[in-house]
Parts: C-alpha cells; sequence; structure tokens
C-alpha cells in the first residue's frame, strides 16, 4: 500500500514538474545600451527562480511565461525589471534598453549655522513659578488676575496631539522622499561591502539591489539615521538571494 502511495505521489510530482515546462517557453533577448556594449551580465526570472547568462555580444535565453517578472543586470548599467506581456512573445527576438549606471556625487549645500547653547530642558525652566516678590507672584496684588492660577494650557496640549496624529504621515513623505533603493544604496553603501562582506560579484549588485527593493520595509531604511537597520536587513535578503539564484554552471 506504502508503495503505491509512492509511485502515485511520484508521478504526480513528475505531471506537476512537466506542466510547468510546458507553461514556459523560451524567450530570446538581446540587451542593449546607445553607448556601450553589453558583454555580460544576469536574466533573473523571479516567478521560476532562473537565471541565465547574458552572452558577450548581449543576447540571452530563458524560459518564461506572460506576467513573469524578469531582472536584468549588467555591470556598469542600470539594472531593469519587467513584466512580460504577450507582446513580448510575439517578436523572434525581445530588445531590451538599459541605460548606462551614473553614480553622480550628493550636492554640497552649504547653510550659515546658528549655535544655540545648550540650555537642557528649557520647557522646565519656562514652567519654573518664582515668588519671591509682588511683581513675580502669580497672584499680584498689585496688578489682580481675573483667571484660574493653575489651569491648563490648551495651546501647548493641542501642539502635542498634533504632533501625534502628523507623525505617522510624516514618515511615509520621507521615505518616499529618500528615492529609489537600488540608486540610493550604492551611493552610501561601499562598495566593498557588496563584494567582499556580501561575496557578490559586481555585475550581481544591480540584480540584487532590486531583489531587496521588493521588500516593503527597504523603503523605510533609507532614512540616514538607520544606517545599521540598513546594513542588517541587506546581509539578512544577501541569504535570500542566495538561496533563490543558486544555480549550477
Amino acid at each position: 500500500m506504502k508503495t503505491k502511495i509512492g509511485i502515485l505521489a511520484l508521478c504526480l510530482f513528475y505531471q506537476f514538474c512537466i506542466g510547468q515546462t510546458l507553461t514556459r517557453k523560451p524567450l530570446h533577448g538581446l540587451v542593449l545600451n546607445d553607448s556601450v556594449n553589453v558583454e555580460s551580465g544576469y536574466v533573473y526570472n523571479v516567478n521560476s527562480k532562473a537565471r541565465t547568462f547574458i552572452s558577450s555580444k548581449g543576447f540571452f535565453d530563458i524560459l518564461a511565461k506572460t506576467n513573469d517578472t524578469l531582472l536584468i543586470s549588467s555591470l556598469g548599467l542600470k539594472s531593469k525589471r519587467i513584466v512580460l506581456t504577450e507582446k513580448d512573445f510575439a517578436p523572434s527576438l525581445l530588445v531590451i534598453r538599459l541605460n548606462v549606471f551614473v553614480n553622480q556625487l550628493q550636492e554640497i549645500v552649504v547653510k550659515k549655522i546658528v549655535i544655540k547653547p545648550n540650555l537642557g530642558n528649557i520647557q522646565s525652566i519656562i514652567d519654573t513659578q518664582y515668588f519671591e516678590d509682588k511683581q513675580s507672584s502669580l497672584k499680584n496684588p498689585l496688578m489682580p488676575y481675573h483667571d484660574i492660577v493653575y489651569g491648563i494650557d490648551f495651546i501647548r496640549v493641542g501642539k502635542m496631539i498634533w504632533k501625534i496624529f502628523v507623525k505617522g504621515s510624516t514618515d511615509k513623505t520621507k521615505a518616499a522622499a529618500y528615492g529609489d533603493f537600488s540608486e540610493v544604496v550604492p551611493k552610501r553603501i561601499s562598495p566593498f561591502f557588496f563584494t567582499n562582506t556580501l561575496q557578490l560579484k559586481e555585475d550581481e549588485i544591480g540584480l540584487f539591489l532590486i531583489y531587496c527593493e521588493n521588500d516593503p520595509k527597504a523603503k523605510e531604511l533609507l532614512n540616514p539615521n538607520l544606517e545599521f537597520e540598513l546594513i542588517e536587513f541587506l546581509i539578512t535578503k544577501n541569504e535570500e538571494f542566495k538561496r533563490f539564484t543558486t544555480f549550477e554552471n
């Protein structure tokens, strides 16, 4: 009985594998750039976890189907992500153009800095009440005070409540203002980290950053104050990336 169940499971698994193979067909492509020759790189199918090389002349072949997502990466060029449609399979050769990756230096803005003395908790100084003389006392007999002595500062309370409601939307706006993950990270993290710590090849870095960009947490970690968290995130995603892209030469 156990033997029959094992054979049945094996047959089902075989049919599943055949079905997966039949749904995908060979896709012939060419990676181009208007100014430089594309001589190497990778094309990675996110859905099937398959990867193939780009030849010295820019050609590649990979099994794919409609709605599959391809990540194209080549040394010195900006990586690209495309979702395949039926039109992509119509021509005999799918042409994909990549732009040259320009690592621009960050703009330096010189601002006038006003140095403020560090007085610690200024609010505690403001809230301090002095009663040594008649002029500074809250109940000044020389100038009668017709209000509550220890009343609530509604303006101050309103500001505190406003900060609570605005904080969430402000964080999302800042995250969007940092830019694209795959473009910002190479400017902040040294190439030595990718090639030595993460053990990535130079032409794999762009592909890896696009893979990380699919994670919703990636945008939040572009905050300059979260550099340590960003490095931990890259190390964790690198382990996943290596598992998905492991293949035999």
